[in-house]
Order: structure tokens, then sequence, then C-alpha cells
């Protein structure tokens, strides 16, 4: 493969990658690593480099357009960031301590039943309009936004916000000890925990992870884990693709999002299964 073919066709692959991303609220990550190993024989490590730029340009691209159509809870997003943020710090203490066979077959196992729980609720009743939860009230954490697809404002009620902050924690863990997005953990917790729309859940998602990505990036590019090469044609694939699928989210129904979260869910869950059963 010349280096033309491969910087062009690892943009398509990029762009497909930000459209995914940004839509369920998982970032690039998901489509490159695979990619990279697997399709092109990229090392497992320059890999993962390129997955963090790509969170990152993911979370760019459509963060700022979801922000400006008020499908971001920017408050939910901060509060919750606190408790990934130590988490991941934590994950990066027990790195040595947990057998990576059981770190992937654990996870797998959760985002098997993260995958069931979501497509269980494909046809959940509307947005809680009544908060008792004492933290969201405090905070002020519920909001609304105008959903294209449905041709209205939908306000919703956050509820669960204890835990919410457990599970995002457990996210940011199983993130640093995987070194995988804590995307597919964080939706769900917004989604089925905290009561927030999918849509809702996926656009928040994408502000986080960029937060979360940023913070490591700087590691990655220490180490020489991040090659120009390929971050470059990912990261412009990526930004190009994200800004498309944050147009596209609100024009889908949340049954649609939903169900392609949960297909893309069920797919991570067997990779993760296979790496802890079968390496």
């Amino acid at each position: 493969m010349t280096p033309l073919v491969f910087v062009l066709s690892l943009t398509l692959v990029a762009v497909a990658a930000g459209v995914l991303g940004s839509l369920i609220g998982l970032g690039g990550g998901v489509v490159i690593v695979p990619a990279l190993t697997i399709l092109y024989g990229v090392n497992i490590r320059l890999a993962i480099g390129a997955s963090i730029v790509s969170v990152i340009a993911t979370s760019s691209g459509a963060a700022a357009a979801y922000v400006r159509e008020k499908m971001t809870n920017l408050r939910a997003g901060m509060f919750l960031e606190i408790a990934t943020t130590t988490g991941a710090v934590s994950g990066a203490y027990l790195t040595t301590l947990l057998p990576s066979r059981f770190l992937f077959a654990f996870f797998g196992i959760v985002l098997g039943y993260s995958a069931f729980a979501t497509f269980r609720k494909r046809h959940a009743a509307q947005p809680l309009s009544v908060s008792n939860d004492k933290i969201a009230n405090y905070f002020n954490l519920h909001g609304s936004y105008f959903d294209v697809a449905e041709n209205k404002e939908i306000s919703y009620k956050v509820v669960g916000t204890k835990l919410g902050l457990f599970l995002m924690y457990v996210a940011g863990l199983v993130s640093a000890l995987l070194g995988i997005g804590s995307g597919a953990l964080k939706v769900p917790a917004m989604d089925s925990a905290m009561h927030l729309p999918i849509k809702v859940s996926s656009a928040t998602s994408n502000f986080m992870i960029g937060v979360t990505a940023a913070a490591s990036a700087g590691v990655y590019f220490v180490r020489g884990q991040i090659d120009p090469i390929i971050a470059a044609p990912v990261a412009a694939g990526v930004l190009a693709g994200a800004m498309f699928g944050a147009k596209v989210l609100g024009r889908i129904t949340s049954k649609t999002v939903r169900l392609v979260f949960v297909v893309v869910l069920v797919v991570i869950s067997l990779e993760m299964l296979q790496k802890g059963l079968f390496p």
C-alpha cells in the first residue's frame, strides 16, 4: 500500500468513525483501534495514541454543535466529570495489580448487560417531569432541548445522581485500566441511572470524553505513541465525520439512536470477552 492510498483510505475510515462516534457518544476509537490494528497492521500502542486523538477530534467536532443546540447538559457533564477523573487516577494505580484477562472479561459482561438494559428501554416513556433528587435539584442539573425529529421542546428532570457518580467513577477506572474510551459506560449511566434522554446522554458523553482524552493525550505524546502520519488523517477524517454526525443526531429518532448504540455495545462486548477468555 502506497503512502497516498494509506492516508486516503484511513481518512475515509476515520470519517465513518467520526459519524458513529458523534451519534452514540463513544468517540471514534471504537472503530479506529480495530481498523488500524486489523486492516493496516499498526502497532496497538500507536493505534491507541491515534484513538486518543480521534476522541478529541470527535468531541471537538460534535460538542460545539451539541452545545449550540442546547442538547448537551453542561452542568451534568462537569459534575460527573469529577467522578470520571477520580476513577481514571485510581485506575492508573491499579493497572499492575489486576490481571488484564479478568478485566477484559468483566468489562465484556458489564457491556453486555448495558446493551440489554439499553435495548429494553427502546420503548421508554417520556422523560421525567419531577425529581426528588436533592443533589440534582441543588445543582440544577435538569434541562431541556428542542428535538428536531419530534418537532418539539423536550424538558427532563435528572435523578439517581449518587448512582450516576458511582458509575462514572467505574467508567473512568475501566478506561484507565484497559486503555479504552469510557463513553460505553457513560451513556448507559446517564440514560438508565439518571434518566437523561438518550440524545442528551450521547451529546453530554461527547463533551465529557474530550475532556478526559485531552488530559491523557500529553502522556501518549511524550511516550512517542502518537505518530503524525497516522494521527493526522485520523484527526481530519474524524473531525469531518463528527461534524456531519452532529447534524444527523437531532434529525433521527431517539429509538434509532438507542438501537445503533446497542449494536455497537454488543460488538465491543464480544471483542472484550474474546480478549478475556480467548487471548
